[in-house]
């Protein structure tokens, strides 16, 4: 048999050999390839099936699109066309073209382990000094009865679908849920959303609330803390739910059932035990530093958590390109991983809970201020929001969230005061342009101290100060 190397892109033979071995195309084996190519290693990246992944292809690029086009009132039809440009703009980005132009090698195929430092995409053979699984996740169906006789709807199906439903049941009441709700009630459907816990179950309770009030005010339905208990065909080829039980139950009917339950890593068929790669909760078992039971296979991504977020992943990517190139022994850590719900409001959240902090045993400080509060989102009519910072009695931000418009791009600065332990006195400090939301961070800030600034000592001081002259 023989071997072609990948560094100046040779081929001969039907075996390859490589510093670094990536599979999956998308988030994270993407930011791998393109950062250990460029960084002198030679790659091989398998994907079997779009580059891009989840993100580009069902996940963030084509959803935040979809959010897009609904705010601005477009119908189905348009607001799909935009969906779709989207996509088109970014996917050369992601293009096989464009990594091979970099240099990376690119095998289209579904990889499986033969050996421990051995596997096969097709007839093509490969080994590596290091292999990096980044396969990614794919939606998690929950075993309700009849839900598998029935036709449904996932992140995977929803975009390439188009579909234009007069009643859309949603399955799940976590962002993905709570965002594809609202878009579709604002492209002209009807829109129930089903949610077995408390819709945003992983975000404060405080501000998930107000965005729970926006989706109802906008006419979605929300079933919140009932469980469904069946599924099964409706009438005209649509599916009806019911949820709650005994003389609780309820039987509610649409034209399209959305699932948008969780996630589940995509591990099947990769043959990892022929790679001796040790699998914990349906997922690759890895240490702080990513590397799996066989310390010469990473895992990166929405396939081994805790969060599946694109940003997580990229981080992810930096910490195995530190270990597998450089050899320096990186830790992966996630006290200050934030996420952002896309709805209008957006939720944003970064660091502990109140809730969090509290079963840590903090003494806590919770500081709030209201957009109601805040000249320009009173300027832009954009007053339902709300910043709430968990901070230590001295001052230590442990966590933050944000709900209001823009929220997403309010939350970096609590971001690095979390991960640089910046107090909350820095934050107060800083020179805010005026008027931005910004300003909301600055005066949560800045309440801190307010009642020390304002309180009586300062006025006795102030006093005492004005006799001497």
């Amino acid at each position: 048999m023989g071997t072609k190397s990948v560094v100046g892109s040779k081929t001969v033979g039907d075996r390859i050999r490589a510093d670094l071995c990536v599979i999956g195309a998308g988030s994270a084996g993407l930011s791998l390839a393109a950062g250990a190519v460029q960084m002198g290693a030679s790659v091989i990246l398998i994907e079997q099936s779009r580059m891009g992944g989840e993100c580009l292809n069902t996940g963030c690029v084509p959803s935040k699109a979809l959010l897009a086009a609904a705010a601005r009132g477009d119908d189905f039809a348009a607001a799909y066309e935009h969906m779709r440009g989207a996509i088109a703009a970014i996917e050369p980005h992601d293009s096989v073209e464009r990594f091979s132009g970099l240099g990376v090698h690119v095998e289209l195929g579904k990889a499986k382990f033969v050996a421990p430092r051995f596997l096969e995409v097709g007839s093509t053979s490969v080994t590596a000094r290091r292999f990096i699984i980044a396969t990614g996740s794919a939606p998690l169906v929950p075993p309700i009865p009849g839900l598998d006789r029935v036709p449904y709807l996932t992140n995977e199906t929803l975009f390439d679908s188009a579909p234009e439903p007069s009643h859309l049941l949603v399955l799940g009441g976590g962002p993905i849920g709570a965002e594809m709700a609202q878009a579709f009630r604002r492209l002209g459907a009807e829109v129930t959303l089903f949610e077995s816990k408390r819709l945003l179950g992983r975000d404060d309770p405080e501000l998930a609330a107000i965005v729970r009030a926006q989706l109802i005010e906008e006419g979605v339905t929300v079933h919140e803390e009932r469980r469904v208990t069946a599924v099964e065909a409706g009438g005209d080829g649509g599916v009806t739910i019911t949820c709650g039980e005994g003389d609780a139950s309820r039987r509610i009917s649409g034209s399209h059932l959305l699932v948008a339950a969780g996630r589940r890593p995509k591990i099947d068929g990769l043959g990892l035990e022929n790679a001796k790669v040790a699998i914990n909760d349906g997922e690759p078992l890895v240490d702080a530093r990513l590397r799996t039971t066989n310390k010469r296979i990473f895992a990166a991504g929405d396939v081994v958590g805790p969060y599946r977020f694109t940003h997580t992943a990229s981080y992810q990517s930096r910490i195995i390109i530190t270990n597998a190139l450089f050899r320096l022994p990186a830790k992966a850590r996630y006290n200050a991983v934030p996420w952002v719900t896309y709805t209008d409001p957006e939720l944003a959240h970064v660091g502990m809970s109140e809730a969090e902090a509290r079963a840590k045993g903090h003494e806590l400080r919770i500081l709030r201020f209201p957009f109601e509060e805040n000249d320009r989102a009173i300027a832009e009519g954009a007053t339902a929001g709300l910043v709430k910072v968990v901070a230590t009695k001295r001052g230590r931000v442990l966590g933050a969230s944000i709900v209001g418009k823009h929220a997403g791009e309010l939350i970096l600065p609590w971001v690095l005061a979390v991960q640089y332990r910046i107090g909350v006195s820095k934050l107060a400090q800083a020179i805010v342009p005026y008027p931005t939301m910004s300003e909301a961070s600055a005066r949560a800030a800045g309440s801190f101290h307010a009642p020390m600034l304002f309180g009586p000592r300062t006025r006795r001081l102030v006093r005492l100060l004005a006799r001497l002259g």
